[in-house]
């Protein structure tokens, strides 16, 4: 079985990293520089850095505070937020960026995730979706959590992946800084409908919510903000404690 990657989110708005519930009620956890490198030396497979106020304010990403951020770390390196052509996802890998998520431009334009993945390679093609129940089944949501859509969750991950997405960010609204544990039957329908990774969102609060999302939900990666951020608990006791668990972890050195 390969093994469970442990992912370091780090939301930027206004070039510091902050934290909310719900995409609402946001409060500053620090530099996103720092903290990357932070999460980085504390054993996080990779980092995730995503703009998430530059689709809602109409702005790319702020490129310089990207640039510094690739300058700190060691570990895959992934950047999102307010992507809305070829162009600007050129720029992100420019900047130091060894991947690019990308969520409400995909939605509007499929083809777009085509055009990055031919020039770039699937692998570096990141297709963050943020979910919301809706009765039995989930919808899609785009700029920043803000805006409805008609997708289904389920059928735009399927699709994404025929457009050359190499991997799935899949974020549930509902859980988002709750703390209260992963939506693992959110992350179970999308995985068991895809063939590329899954990177489960939203919701981390205890080791237990990472084991219950890598086996109920079947998840290839797991992402955490508050859970790191605010000295809950870092990377390698959380793989430690996933290795105790039976779960694949690489464990740093």
């Amino acid at each position: 079985m390969l093994s469970k990657r442990i992912i370091a989110c780090l939301d930027v708005s206004g070039g510091r990293v902050v934290k909310g519930t719900k995409f609402v009620a946001l409060r500053d956890a620090g530099d996103p520089a720092e903290l990357a490198r932070f999460h980085a030396e504390g054993g996080a497979d990779e980092v995730v850095f995503l703009d998430i106020s530059a689709t809602r304010e109409n702005r790319t990403t702020l490129l310089d505070a990207v640039r510094r951020t690739a300058t700190q770390i060691f570990v895959p390196f992934t950047v999102g937020g307010g992507v809305r052509s070829f162009e600007e996802a050129a720029a992100l890998f420019d900047c130091g960026a060894d991947k690019m998520t990308i969520n409400s431009a995909a939605v509007s334009n499929p083809k777009l995730i085509s055009a990055i993945a031919s020039r770039f390679g699937s692998q570096a093609v990141v297709i963050a979706i943020d979910a919301k129940r809706s009765g039995s089944s989930y919808g899609v949501w785009v700029k920043g959590g803000t805006e409805a859509t008609d997708r289904d969750a389920v059928a735009w991950a399927r699709e994404a992946q025929e457009y050359g997405a190499g991997e799935i960010m899949l974020t549930s609204i509902d859980q988002d800084g709750m703390r209260s544990g992963f939506d693992c039957d959110l992350t179970a329908r999308v995985s068991e409908a895809v063939s590329i990774p899954v990177i489960a969102s939203g919701g981390a609060g205890s080791g237990a919510h990472f084991i219950d999302v890598f086996t109920k939900g079947k998840a290839d990666a797991a992402l955490a903000a508050s859970i790191f951020h605010f000295g809950l608990q870092n990377a390698r006791e959380l793989k430690q404690e996933l290795q105790t668990s039976g779960i694949p972890v690489r464990l740093p050195c």
